[in-house]
């Protein structure tokens, strides 16, 4: 018998705050951590270990804080008095810090962005900033990469969007097929990146060019 393979309809992503859920408490937050200590294999209870559930709590609050944020709130203010610039407006090599959903072990890279503003521009630090937004969440590499394209074309009403996304993901390189040197690529276009090869071109020269000594 033939498998059926059935196309699921794309959805645009959600660029708002993390979803509105019933947080355990604190201790049963620890309780949760000396737990997963036990089950590893070593005491919760000795001198090195005791007060690690709650540096873990404490670590956790930094590197999943993005679930407090909004993409929107972070592009909302834009400034208007560019001189009639219309071009690409490119900013490169914004490292990032992420965690898979899948293994919970983190996967890091660098992300390059780009628009064509339509009636204004935004901070060049809120780039960087949807992008942290985002990456300190539980994440695939695919769908951050769509939020942060999705944030920034929606909020900004731009004229085209380009992401590019290049990660090492800890789930490959240090457990299972265990191939440190390899690494993902992803990219999203929308408006005229999209429609015109061209401009999709321009972005990848750009992101690529080095500087001549």
């Amino acid at each position: 018998m033939d498998a059926v393979v059935k196309r699921l309809k794309p959805t645009q992503p959600d660029i708002g705050a993390g979803p509105d859920i019933a947080k355990p408490s604190e201790e049963e937050a620890l309780a949760a951590v000396r737990t997963l200590i036990a089950w590893a294999g070593d005491n919760p209870d000795r001198e090195g270990l005791l007060d690690t559930p709650r540096r873990v709590l404490k670590a956790y609050g930094e590197l999943f804080s993005g679930y407090k944020e909004s993409g929107r709130d972070v592009l909302e203010r834009t400034f208007e008095e560019v001189g009639g610039y219309d071009d690409i407006v490119l900013v490169r090599n914004i490292e990032f810090f992420s965690h898979c959903e899948h293994h919970m072990v983190p996967f890091s890279g660098h992300a390059h962005i780009a628009y064509l503003p339509t009636d204004g521009v935004v901070g060049l630090s809120k780039l960087a900033r949807v992008v942290e937004v985002f990456s300190r969440r539980l994440q695939t590499q695919e769908n951050l990469t769509a939020q942060i394209a999705h944030a920034i074309d929606m909020q900004l009403d731009t004229r085209g969007v380009a992401v590019m996304l290049e990660a090492s993901h800890h789930c490959m390189t240090m457990r299972g097929v265990q191939k440190r040197d390899a690494s993902t690529l992803t990219a999203r276009f929308t408006g005229e990146f999209k429609a015109q090869p061209s401009q999709q071109a321009r972005f990848m020269e750009m992101v690529r060019y080095r500087k001549a000594d």
